[in-house]
């Protein structure tokens, strides 16, 4: 059986991310692609790596005909795609890679976004993404939140740990790493070559990054109780990836024992042998993640590192790896590529 999908913002990073993964998925034809700035241009015009590919022309959201769809990814702008998707069919499944979903409170989405939500009737009806811990509400949904791709990358190294009860809830440190191209394409100065390269920058700090309502969310539901963590990310000169080095007071052989455990069936979260190091460099392109376990000189500390690709496993596979659920298609199809090395 053949799906027929669009994508909406398909001339960004994540769009375009996902025509590369797509193309190698058996079941699933793209049909409709948007992109306003581009509308009537060709795919692979605006983004040559694609040209050999036999792709629908751009369009403008408003020309695409969704009663031919059977799904949309919405790889849109944050606080475009609200509008966006409470005006598609009912009968349209839908993943969205924006954060306009991905907090259930809409108190809690004003806090963090400075805006109240346009569409709170389909907060309540959205379910968070990471697919390994929502797998099950994941496949019967018609409209999933795609998760932030430093949230992601945290909640593989603690989600775990937070379930079986291993850590102090009160001191937990995340100091993360990541690559430009989870800034999206859009012009910013910051992001010129001269304004990034041979250097690297905190931002955020202080507790004022956006994803920390996506910790505080997971975090303190499973808890039962509130849970805040230190979170500083730091932009670093690498177009992909991101690389948490998060500190917790445990004990390492049992943390070590719950992640192996917990990701054991896993297709894509592999845990490294107990002081191994993760590296970017081993996910780039990929879907997978890699989480390690390093016991710290000091008594009862521990470092869990993770990394993934922040616009494969933290936005764009991950929205393929949860249609695929929504389809009743086999969760890796189309997501089993390795990782580009060197």
């Amino acid at each position: 059986m053949t799906h027929n999908i669009a994508i909406l913002g398909a001339s960004g990073y994540t769009g375009a991310e996902l025509v590369r993964l797509i193309a190698t998925h058996p079941s699933i034809k793209i049909t409709a692609l948007s992109g306003d700035r581009k509308a009537g241009q060709q795919m692979g015009a605006v983004f040559p790596h694609l040209r050999h590919l036999d792709l629908p022309v751009l369009q403008k959201i408003e020309d695409i005909a969704f009663d031919a769809v059977d799904l949309v990814f919405c790889a849109l702008p944050h606080a475009t795609s609200q509008a966006v998707i409470r005006e598609l069919p009912k009968d349209v499944k839908i993943v969205d890679l924006s954060a306009d979903f991905r907090l259930r409170d809409p108190a809690a989405y004003e806090k963090w976004y400075g805006k109240p939500h346009s569409a709170p009737e389909l907060q309540g009806e959205a379910v968070y993404g990471l697919t390994e811990f929502y797998r099950e509400e994941i496949r019967g949904a018609r409209l999933v939140a795609g998760t932030g791709c430093n949230a992601a990358t945290g909640q593989y190294a603690l989600v775990p740990l937070i379930k079986a009860g291993l850590i102090d809830l009160d001191d937990i440190i995340i100091d993360l790493k990541t690559g430009v191209s989870g800034a999206g394409r859009a012009l910013k100065e910051n992001l010129l070559h001269a304004e990034l390269s041979e250097g690297a920058h905190p931002y955020a700090a202080g507790g004022t990054h956006r994803h920390l309502g996506e910790f505080d969310q997971e975090f303190s539901r499973l808890a039962g109780r509130p849970v805040q963590v230190q979170f500083t990310p730091h932009l670093i000169p690498a177009n992909r990836g991101i690389l948490a080095t998060v500190y917790v007071k445990g004990d390492a052989g049992a943390i070590h024992d719950a992640l192996s455990a917990a990701y054991a069936d896993e297709p894509f979260v592999i845990t490294l042998p107990m002081g191994d190091l993760p590296s970017t460099r081993h996910i780039r392109g990929s879907n997978f993640v890699h989480v390690s376990v390093v016991a710290d000189r000091t008594p009862g500390r521990v470092v869990i590192m993770a990394a993934l690709d922040n616009l494969t496993k933290g936005s764009s596979g991950q929205a393929l790896q949860n249609a695929n659920l929504m389809l009743g298609e086999n969760e890796s199809a189309g997501l089993m590529l390795a990782p580009v090395f060197p």
